[in-house]
């Protein structure tokens, strides 16, 4: 689910800086905010199949958008 990643600005913006690490949490949160269809498929799915994986690409595993997806399926 391409669609459900973080804008090519916000994600160029991070640039995987873990000083900029609260910040890209706060705006990948209200773009998300924006793509209630989409988590609520991710929801229906995790329902469906018991496990949704959140793949990412980044080296810093602690520091990176699947953690912030994890976190608001989580809290839904």
């Amino acid at each position: 689910m391409k669609d459900v990643a973080p804008s090519d600005a916000l994600r160029k913006w991070f640039g995987h800086d873990p000083k900029k690490w609260p910040d890209f949490q706060k705006k990948y949160h209200t773009e998300l905010g924006k793509k209630k269809a989409l988590l609520e498929e991710l929801e229906s799915l995790e329902k469906k199949h018991g496990t949704v994986t959140l793949l990412f690409g980044a080296k810093d595993e602690q520091h990176n958008q699947a953690v912030v997806l994890a976190e608001v399926l989580k809290t839904n």
